[in-house]
């Protein structure tokens, strides 16, 4: 076994790979290392709960869990740079760090607004502080303009509108989510903005933010001024590897993650990834993919520190994604993958709020999306686990729902 492991992001993936290698049983050092001055927290509720209520965050581990776990933690340490030669990370103190085995948990970080990212009251949301600020500002009848109607835009309107502000949601796409869930059911879950009283504009082109002190409107291309005390930016987020850059290590082109084996080993031996910030072939889903989602940081994280410090455990990491968001006191779920040949709302309808849709690809059971349906939703994951067909996939549904297929043409449907 090393001596030591080093886990840059101590966020959940890389809390859960430290975990792991401990009850693995192993014995050697291991060093946990975040930029943020905060104990890894759970990062979902923020822009949920924690920006609609008066809650506080939700700490994964308390300081002495970590002692009796005899897990290190550096915490407000950035890292600057991997040197594969030397075997250490270099933190933003000019410090550092050895290690025999590495997992890199670094998450992603927000894209940002070319234009107006200086102005008072543009932000963005990735971390509990800046949650802390968007929530000390949200008051009944504060207008917010929140650019990006993603899943994280989404959550952040919804919970302005709960504290009682006039919510605009500027979307580029002419239908939000069509990566995450395929146009059909993108548009379908989409709806819930108008039914909760928040207007979404779809094909919105920003032409400036506007405020000299503090922001006071966005405007559009087509000449509408909307107006704005806070401007909340969600349109994305990146892998946070910068600091990679200089390793030689090998990074996806497009977006710059990791990229990894199916045992999540990069291209430098030695050094691992997991969550956000990993691309790796998963073979129950047959595609390469990265997933930024917190059952895949948990899962993920965990397998990384098996594989990285028991040579004789080291497995394959395969799984079933599953996410899910919370908009207006729904519950929107999905597992498995877009990218499909069709789409069928299995039960309820785009127009409802309450609906199962599937998705097919050839004869294969590869996706399910459910609004308000948190019964039904693992048994798809299961099905689409065993590699189902479209004819279990029915079969289930037999049991679970007694509607008509409403089959929607494969056009539209494929996930971008």
């Amino acid at each position: 076994m090393p001596d030591g492991l080093v886990i840059v992001g101590a966020s959940l993936a890389g809390l859960r790979a430290a975990q792991a290698a401990r009850r693995e049983g192993f014995s050697g050092r291991i060093t946990l290392i975040g930029d943020e001055p905060h104990l890894p927290y759970d990062r979902p509720p923020l822009s949920k709960a924690y920006l609609a209520e008066d809650g506080e965050p939700d700490y994964f581990v308390a300081p002495e869990d970590l002692d009796e776990q005899d897990i290190a933690i550096r915490l407000s340490s950035r890292a600057t740079e991997l040197d594969p030669n030397a075997r250490e990370v270099v933190l933003a103190d000019a410090s550092r760090v050895p290690f025999d085995k590495l997992i890199v948990a670094t998450g992603a970080s927000p894209r940002r607004l070319a234009i107006a990212s200086d102005i008072d009251g543009v932000v963005t949301l990735r971390t509990l502080d800046d949650a802390t600020r968007i929530r000390s500002r949200l008051r009944e009848g504060l207008d917010v303009v929140v650019i990006g109607a993603g899943f994280i835009g989404s959550e952040i309107a919804s919970s302005a509108h709960v504290q009682g502000a006039n919510v605009t949601i500027l979307e580029a796409a002419p239908v939000p989510l069509v990566r995450a869930v395929g146009e059909v059911v993108g548009a379908a879950i989409s709806g819930l903005h108008s039914r909760n009283g928040v207007r979404l504009v779809c094909g919105a082109r920003i032409e400036a933010i506007r405020g000299e002190t503090h922001v006071t409107e966005v405007v559009l291309a087509d000449g509408e001024r909307i107006p704005a005390d806070l401007v909340v930016v969600g349109i994305g987020a990146a892998p946070a590897t910068e600091w990679l850059v200089s390793s030689g290590i090998e990074l996806n082109p497009i977006d710059g993650g990791v990229v990894c084996d199916e045992y999540l080993e990069s291209s430098i031996p030695g050094v691992f990834a997991a969550g956000d910030v990993t691309h790796w072939p998963n073979g129950l889903m047959d595609v390469t993919m990265r997933s930024e989602n917190w059952t895949n940081a948990a899962e993920q994280g965990a397998r990384a520190g098996v594989n990285a410090i028991v040579e004789h455990k080291r497995a394959a990491f395969e799984t079933v994604p599953y996410f899910w968001s919370d908009w207006y006191r729904s519950r929107i779920q999905f597992v498995g993958t877009a990218s499909a040949d069709s789409v069928s709302f299995a039960s309820g309808g785009p127009q409802e709020d309450k609906f199962v849709a599937l998705y097919r690809s050839g004869d294969r059971l590869v996706g399910a999306a459910t609004l308000n349906e948190q019964r039904k939703i693992m048994k798809f994951r299961r099905l689409i686990q065993q590699r189902g067909s479209w004819d279990e996939a029915l079969a289930l549904l037999e049991q679970t729902s007694s509607s008509v297929l409403r089959m929607h043409a494969p056009e539209g449907n494929r996930s971008r």
